[in-house]
C-alpha cells in the first residue's frame, strides 16, 4: 500500500514507499521464519535445495540431472552443486542413461532412500508448523494464491 506524505510544508505529495507493506520484504520474512523451523526439525543436515533434490527423486526415480533442476526450480549450477555434495555424502548416484549414453541419471541410493523415508514425517512437520497461525480455509487460500504467482 503506498501512501501520499508531504514531504515538507508547501511541497507536493510524494509517494511513500513503507518497506514493510512490500511484498518481497513480506516473503523474505516468511522465508526466514520458515528456514528456521526447517534447519531446527530436518536434524540430517540437508539444506531445502538438498531436501528438494532427494525428495522429488523419491517420486520420479531415476532422471537426468537437467531435468531434475528443472522438476525443483535450479538452475543447471545449483543443481550441479546439490547432486554433487549429495553423491559425495553416498545420497545419490549417476549412471549412464541405457536410452541415451551421453547423459546421465541421477538416483537415490539405499542411504538416500532411508533417509528421505526417515525425514519424510520431519518435513511434513515443518510445514504444518509453517502454516500454523492460519486456519485450514486460509491454508488453502496462501497456497493457491502463491500458486498463482510462480
Amino acid at each position: 500500500m503506498n501512501r501520499s506524505v508531504p514531504a515538507r510544508r508547501n511541497a507536493k505529495p510524494r509517494l511513500a514507499y513503507i518497506l514493510e507493506e512490500q511484498i518481497g520484504f513480506i516473503l523474505r520474512q516468511v522465508w526466514q521464519r520458515h528456514a528456521t523451523i526447517f534447519a531446527r526439525e530436518m536434524g540430517t543436515n540437508l539444506t531445502p535445495t538438498q531436501w528438494a533434490a532427494v525428495s522429488k527423486l523419491t517420486e520420479t526415480g531415476p532422471c537426468s540431472q537437467n531435468q531434475l533442476g528443472r522438476l525443483t526450480a535450479m538452475d543447471v549450477a545449483t543443481i550441479k552443486g546439490v547432486i554433487d555434495r549429495l553423491t559425495a555424502r553416498g545420497l545419490t548416484e549417476t549412471s549412464p542413461d541405457p536410452e541415451d549414453g551421453r547423459r546421465l541419471l541421477v538416483s537415490l541410493t539405499r542411504a538416500g532412500q532411508q533417509l528421505v523415508e526417515k525425514a519424510v514425517p520431519n518435513a511434513l512437520a515443518i510445514t504444518k508448523e509453517t502454516l500454523a497461525p492460519l486456519d485450514a480455509k486460509e491454508r488453502e487460500t496462501l497456497i493457491a494464491l502463491l500458486s498463482k504467482l510462480r
